[in-house]
């Protein structure tokens, strides 16, 4: 709140600003103009699989849902990853680095929704749910 106030009165007086974020996406999701005191439990959306597709950030989701909080969700970055038939075999041989898109994570999300039928008490997504998705940052 102080930061936001510090940049909006040197923009009134026409003073020169730059925001250089700390190395941490806690600190720059605050360029979206939401709140980070109203920020509940930190997720993390992995890459599913076709045998494996967890959905137990979904809950933590709804939690911070129910008590009025947002939710920030990091998403699956492959670095340095081995196939599981080279892994089996013993050969070092890596995968491209693959980065999840906010279209993928939506796309999860998507599923997990469509799917669940127990939902929290009057908590919970739907299709036309809002969210805010940043890149890069």
């Amino acid at each position: 709140t102080t930061h936001s106030d510090l940049v909006l009165r040197a923009r009134e007086k026409g003073i020169p600003h730059k925001v250089v974020h700390n190395a941490s996406i806690m600190n720059a999701i605050a360029c979206t103009g939401l709140q980070l005191y109203n920020f509940g439990e930190t997720v993390s959306i992995p890459f599913w699989t076709e045998n494996w597709k967890p959905d137990s950030f979904y809950k933590k989701i709804l939690k911070n849902r129910e008590c009025g909080y947002h939710t920030l969700c990091l998403l699956d970055i492959k670095v340095k990853e081995q196939s599981e038939e080279n892994l089996c075999r013993g050969r070092k041989i890596y995968e491209p680095p693959r980065f999840m898109t906010t279209q993928q994570a939506a796309q999860q999300l998507l599923e997990i929704v469509e799917n669940k039928t127990e939902e929290m008490e009057g908590i919970h997504l739907k299709p036309d749910s809002k969210v805010v998705c940043v890149a890069r940052v």
